[in-house]
C-alpha cells in the first residue's frame, strides 16, 4: 500500500487580522465558552484583542459568537 500525502488548501484570506471585542458577560455559560474565550485572549468584559485571520480562531470565534463583537482589520 502506498502512502498518500495530504493536501491541504488554503481559502484566500480577506482581512490579515481580526479584531475581537467581549460585548456579553460569561456568567451563566457553560465552562466550555468561558475557556474558549479565555483562550482567545477576553478576560474582562469590553476587552479586546486582535488576533491573525486564521481557521482555528475563526472556529473559537463561531462557538462564542453570542457574546463577541468581531471587525475585520487590514493592517495590525
Amino acid at each position: 500500500m502506498a502512502i498518500k500525502e495530504k493536501k491541504t488548501l488554503r481559502a484566500p484570506e480577506r482581512s490579515a487580522f481580526i479584531k475581537v471585542k467581549l460585548v456579553r458577560s460569561l456568567i451563566g455559560y457553560p465552562k466550555d465558552q468561558r475557556v474558549v474565550a479565555r483562550g482567545l485572549g477576553l478576560r474582562k468584559l469590553n476587552s479586546e484583542v486582535v488576533r491573525p485571520n486564521t481557521p482555528e480562531v475563526r472556529g473559537m470565534i463561531n462557538r462564542i459568537s453570542h457574546v463577541l463583537k468581531v471587525e475585520a482589520l487590514e493592517e495590525q
